[in-house]
């Protein structure tokens, strides 16, 4: 009989603790963290000349490398400067300039123009090197699917003309490539500092 009774009041207060504190900590509803991505370190910067056969040289990082573009067998001029540790790719077409800049410019005017459904927003920034007659436009195209988000044509307006964009081999999420792309920015940025044409 005491121990039915000692239990009885026990209980009762040990019923009513666990409950008040199951009502107080149940006042905040934990929330997803958001999804976080991998650090990534980059390698320094350095550069080496691409001195070939091609009408064009330039220098490159030597964590990139040079490959000919095996879907323009026809194309002995274009090129892909592969990024393999980041999946990435500078696609690169040259063409001769003969009475059709007008042309060329469209086409890579209308391929970028591909990318407003994704864009957010489109940078033009014109380049000009009048010591090596390296003049263009850099298109940055802002937006989380933008399958480019970077590209280029550089033409001396009289012979030569070549065209650039950065792809890369994974779905499009330009919001986790930003560090690389801004990276990858920077080696191309250089590449048409040092442009010329041969």
């Amino acid at each position: 009989m005491k121990i039915s009774y000692y239990f009885k009041h026990l209980a009762s207060p040990f019923l009513f603790i666990t409950s008040l504190l199951l009502m107080v900590s149940c006042g905040h509803t934990p929330t997803p963290k958001p999804r976080g991505y991998f650090r990534i370190d980059f390698p320094a910067k350095e550069y080496r000349l691409l001195d070939s056969v091609f009408p064009y040289t330039f220098e490159y990082p030597v964590y990139a490398r040079i490959v000919k573009d095996i879907h323009a067998p026809n194309e002995t001029n274009w090129i892909n400067i592969d990024f393999p540790r980041f999946k990435g790719r500078v696609h690169l077409s040259y063409k001769a300039v003969n009475q059709n800049l007008a042309n060329y410019t469209e086409d890579a005017h209308s391929l970028v123009m591909k990318h407003i459904p994704k864009a957010s927003a489109i940078e033009e920034i014109r380049l000009e090197n009048r010591d090596n007659h390296v003049f263009g436009l850099v298109y940055d195209i802002k937006g989380t699917g933008a399958a480019s988000p970077y590209q280029f044509y550089v033409t001396d307006s009289t012979a030569h003309f070549l065209r650039g964009a950065l792809y890369f081999s994974a779905i499009p999420n330009n919001d986790s490539l930003a560090p690389v792309i801004e990276f990858i920015k920077g080696d191309i940025q250089h590449m048409l500092e040092t442009m010329k044409w041969k």
